[in-house]
């Protein structure tokens, strides 16, 4: 957790009115509760589930936790910038790369276009332009059942929420992406990203140094 400001937008939804923010704190995320309609369904399980995982997070270097938060201190929607786990090939260049960890909706909030203020507000992250923030989009985690979408519909959407920001698809070998052709991964390189760390990027997006 930096000494980053926080943003804040209000949101206009047939639900009520939401509060998005960014930079989330742990003590301001443990002062608030998750939506009901998170949890474990039938073919789909939330990613974050519990505020304990959330807070975790915020407490980490540079992380965004990005909150939607309705009446009664109800979180309807999060979204989770960070750098990525330590075991995987994305931490190979330390600090350069940061990973769009989640972005997840509660289902009565869905199609009020509430992902996109959160990914919105990731992308305002003071070190945004030194970074390149990438997303991994594999499909057997996507709730098709609550979004009534095919896994290519659900992939078409995701370009479409992430495009606008500057993000891309990119092409890569990692060995779980390669398992199903809906999977994706797109990532949004920054304007004070050298040359040299773009290229190394390159290299690791097939597990190869130059």
């Amino acid at each position: 957790m930096g000494s980053f400001p926080q943003n804040e937008m209000l949101l206009t939804t047939p639900e009520g009115e939401l509060r998005i923010r960014s930079f989330c704190t742990p003590e301001q995320i443990r002062r608030l509760h998750f939506d009901g309609h998170f949890g474990t369904h039938a073919h789909y399980r939330s990613l974050y589930t519990k505020r304990e995982s959330l807070e975790r997070i915020a407490a980490t270097p540079d992380a965004s936790v990005v909150l939607a938060v309705a009446e009664a201190k109800r979180i309807v929607g999060f979204g989770v910038l960070a750098y990525p786990d330590p075991e995987e090939r994305w931490a190979q260049l330390g600090p350069l790369l940061m990973e769009v960890n989640a972005v997840e909706v509660s289902r009565p909030f869905r199609a009020h276009r509430i992902g996109k203020a959160i990914v919105e507000m990731m992308m305002v992250h003071p070190l945004i332009e030194e970074k390149i923030v990438y997303f991994v989009g594999y499909s057997w985690t996507w709730d098709l059942d609550g979004n009534r979408m095919s896994a290519q519909q659900y992939r078409q959407m995701m370009e479409r929420l992430f495009e606008p920001f500057g993000f891309k698809e990119y092409e890569t070998n990692e060995p779980n992406l390669c398992l199903k052709p809906e999977n994706i991964f797109m990532a949004r390189i920054g304007a004070r990203v050298s040359a040299e760390d773009q290229n190394r990027f390159k290299w690791l997006r097939f597990g190869m140094t130059p």
